[in-house]
């Protein structure tokens, strides 16, 4: 999404998980950089949180992400953060990336992010607390719940991975567009 300057108290960076099936919606607000730990962060909250409660029989996570920012299809450490999930979670993770420039069609932006923006409207964001309160407090009458929490977690800028860590990687391309669609399994306990 976008950070949002506080001033002499930082910036808040939202990122969210919406599930589809239950019309619910996480939302991590951070503190430091919007990067792909961060990313992995906040659905591995949204996984602990309510993803598990309520799916604790799944064996597969469905993720449609942007083309750009901090999980696009060419971040290295994306996809390295989601092969840790994975490994952490059991899960076979599907990510299937919007094609650039059409963000717009995800169901996040129109089912979750446009709400919360409604929700907000007219309220100065002048602090961490106004604002995952905000967030936390967004509901629809189709029934939209939204969880909130902050994330104090360092997530640093310029974290390479290496060409070694991503030949561990148990990623397989699908057949259409591979770059922009494929799923990282958990790889095998020994």
């Amino acid at each position: 999404m976008h950070d949002f300057i506080i001033p002499a108290k930082g910036k808040a960076i939202p990122y969210g998980v919406y599930d589809l099936t239950r019309n619910a919606g996480w939302v991590s607000v951070g503190i430091d950089h919007d990067t792909a730990s961060f990313a992995a962060r906040t659905i591995r909250r949204w996984w602990q949180k309510m993803g598990r409660p309520r799916y604790g029989r799944a064996r597969s996570l469905l993720i449609t992400a942007d083309a750009g920012g901090s999980n696009g299809p060419r971040v290295r450490l994306w996809k390295w953060a989601l092969q840790q999930l994975a490994n952490r979670t059991g899960l076979a993770i599907t990510v299937c990336h919007f094609p650039p420039g059409t963000s717009k069609w995800n169901k996040i932006e129109h089912r979750l992010f446009s709400y919360i923006s409604t929700n907000w409207r007219g309220q100065p964001l002048v602090s961490l607390a106004v604002i995952v309160n905000l967030i936390g407090a967004t509901r629809t009458a189709a029934g939209l719940r939204v969880r909130c929490e902050l994330d104090r977690g360092a997530y640093p800028k310029g974290q390479d991975v290496s060409d070694a860590q991503m030949a561990t990687l148990h990623l397989v391309p699908h057949a259409f567009h591979g770059d922009w669609n494929y799923t990282l399994h958990p790889a095998r306990k020994r």
